[in-house]
């Protein structure tokens, strides 16, 4: 399965070297979302991720699992709708597009790990156009069916 990647045209993050560093932007983004639940509450959910899961603000790009499982534990299944809105604004602050080129029927379910990972190469790699191949694991699928 591949999906197809593109820069949007008029980008102003085509010059890497030059921008803020993807983890920066991570932050910025993180903030934003957090910020939609009120002050008092994002400064909460960090000092909850800094004393409970030993998560410091600055470590969080390093540690998207760590941060995605304490946001499960904290909020959780509402976790989910928090990480969808931390992608939706990720995704516009990167400005990348993409196209599934696989069969209709299958639409890859990724993690918030592997999407933030992806726009993180995205970016990376100057927006260049690519493919990026989406590994789906059948056993891991044929779990989640049964259950």
């Amino acid at each position: 399965m591949f999906v197809e990647r593109e820069r949007q045209s008029g980008n102003d993050l085509t010059k890497n070297n030059d921008s803020k560093k993807f983890e920066v932007i991570l932050l910025e983004t993180l903030d934003e979302a957090l910020s939609t639940l009120g002050e008092t509450v994002k400064k909460t959910i960090y000092f909850h991720l800094q004393q409970k899961f030993l998560i410091a603000k600055q470590e969080i790009p390093y540690k998207i699992d760590d941060f995605s499982d304490a946001l499960e534990q904290i909020f959780g299944s509402g976790a989910r709708t928090l990480e969808i809105l931390i992608m939706m604004k990720l995704h516009q602050k990167i400005k990348s597009r993409y196209r599934w080129e696989g069969p209709k029927w299958l639409v890859p379910e990724l993690t918030f790990s592997q999407y933030v990972e992806l726009l993180k190469s995205f970016y990376e790699d100057n927006g260049k156009i690519g493919q990026v191949e989406v590994i789906i694991d059948a056993g891991e699928q044929r779990q989640e069916q049964r259950a």
